[in-house]
């Protein structure tokens, strides 16, 4: 089973675009999920998203995701096992206006981070049009 990334809507879905089947994770900044990204660096990314943004936006977030498997890796062991059996989708509202392109994305950045860490964990990784 993969651990991907889903795109969180307000309102109702796109019939194009329906809800994933398995256990879904909400990343948003404002959660308290072991891979949701700083609010703050969040917003410095969105206030200018270019190239220059995006790679301190990355750095930062990766270090956060370190230093908080360094303190405490089992919410990650946890969503590495689940994905064992089932699909795990991590949850953010990117595409947006602000940030269109998924790949650009904390979840991407996620998914990396466990495709690292988790070598054996089936990992798919968004393409631009996600």
């Amino acid at each position: 089973m993969p651990l991907a990334r889903y795109r969180i809507v307000r309102g109702k879905r796109s019939v194009e675009e329906p809800l994933p089947t398995g256990l879904r994770q909400d990343t948003r900044k404002h959660t308290r999920h072991c891979c949701r990204p700083d609010p703050d660096e969040v917003a410095a990314y969105l206030a200018a998203p270019e190239d220059a943004a995006w790679e301190r936006f990355a750095e930062a977030y990766r270090a956060l995701l370190e230093a908080r498997f360094a303190d405490d890796a089992s919410a990650f062991e946890a969503i590495a096992a689940a994905a064992q059996s089932e699909s795990v989708w991590l949850g953010c509202s990117c595409p947006t206006q602000k940030n269109p392109d998924v790949r650009r994305c904390h979840t991407s950045l996620a998914l990396r981070f466990f495709a690292e860490r988790f070598p054996d964990l089936e990992v798919n990784f968004p393409r631009a049009s996600t």
